[in-house]
Protein backbone atom coordinates (compact mmCIF):
# COMPACT_ATOMS: atom_id res chain seq x y z
CA UNK A 1 0.00 0.00 0.00
CA UNK A 2 1.11 3.32 -0.98
CA UNK A 3 1.37 6.60 1.33
CA UNK A 4 -0.86 7.85 -0.52
CA UNK A 5 -3.67 5.23 -0.43
CA UNK A 6 -2.66 4.63 3.05
CA UNK A 7 -3.32 8.33 4.11
CA UNK A 8 -6.28 8.68 2.01
CA UNK A 9 -8.21 5.18 3.89
CA UNK A 10 -6.44 6.22 7.19
CA UNK A 11 -5.27 4.25 9.76
CA UNK A 12 -6.47 0.73 9.85
CA UNK A 13 -6.43 0.84 13.52
CA UNK A 14 -8.42 3.67 14.74
CA UNK A 15 -9.20 5.68 11.45
CA UNK A 16 -7.29 9.06 12.00
CA UNK A 17 -5.49 10.23 9.31
CA UNK A 18 -1.96 8.67 8.37
CA UNK A 19 0.96 11.26 8.23
CA UNK A 20 3.41 10.99 5.12
CA UNK A 21 6.04 8.34 5.84
CA UNK A 22 9.27 10.47 6.36
CA UNK A 23 7.65 12.72 9.60
CA UNK A 24 5.49 9.59 10.46
CA UNK A 25 7.30 6.90 13.06
CA UNK A 26 3.96 5.24 13.07
CA UNK A 27 3.40 4.43 9.25
CA UNK A 28 1.77 2.72 7.87
CA UNK A 29 -0.40 3.65 10.94
CA UNK A 30 -1.09 6.97 12.07
CA UNK A 31 0.82 6.93 15.44
CA UNK A 32 3.71 4.17 17.00
CA UNK A 33 0.69 2.89 19.22
CA UNK A 34 -1.30 1.82 16.73
CA UNK A 35 1.29 -0.10 14.86
CA UNK A 36 2.11 -1.44 18.18
CA UNK A 37 -1.70 -2.38 18.90
CA UNK A 38 -1.07 -4.11 15.44
CA UNK A 39 1.94 -5.88 16.19
CA UNK A 40 0.16 -7.52 19.49
CA UNK A 41 -2.34 -8.93 17.35
CA UNK A 42 -0.34 -10.50 15.20
CA UNK A 43 1.62 -11.92 18.40
CA UNK A 44 -1.64 -13.00 20.30
CA UNK A 45 -2.71 -14.87 17.35
CA UNK A 46 -5.72 -12.51 16.67
CA UNK A 47 -4.69 -12.33 12.64
CA UNK A 48 -4.10 -15.66 10.59
CA UNK A 49 -3.13 -16.37 7.26
CA UNK A 50 -5.62 -18.63 5.70
CA UNK A 51 -3.61 -20.82 3.77
CA UNK A 52 -0.16 -22.23 3.73
CA UNK A 53 1.52 -20.31 0.86
CA UNK A 54 2.81 -22.42 -2.49
CA UNK A 55 6.32 -22.79 -3.11
CA UNK A 56 5.68 -20.04 -6.33
CA UNK A 57 4.06 -17.73 -3.35
CA UNK A 58 6.30 -18.06 -0.66
CA UNK A 59 9.49 -17.61 -3.76
CA UNK A 60 7.58 -14.46 -4.89
CA UNK A 61 7.07 -12.89 -1.15
CA UNK A 62 10.48 -13.46 -0.01
CA UNK A 63 12.03 -12.15 -3.45
CA UNK A 64 14.30 -14.99 -4.04
CA UNK A 65 13.57 -16.33 -7.48
CA UNK A 66 12.68 -19.11 -6.87
CA UNK A 67 9.16 -19.01 -8.43
CA UNK A 68 10.37 -16.97 -11.68
CA UNK A 69 10.94 -18.74 -14.54
CA UNK A 70 14.71 -18.26 -16.52
CA UNK A 71 15.43 -18.99 -20.26
CA UNK A 72 18.70 -20.34 -18.98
Amino acid sequence: MSARASAASGCEMCGRPVGPRPENKGWPFCSPRCKQVDLGRWLNEEYRISRPLDETEQAEVLGDGRGESSDG
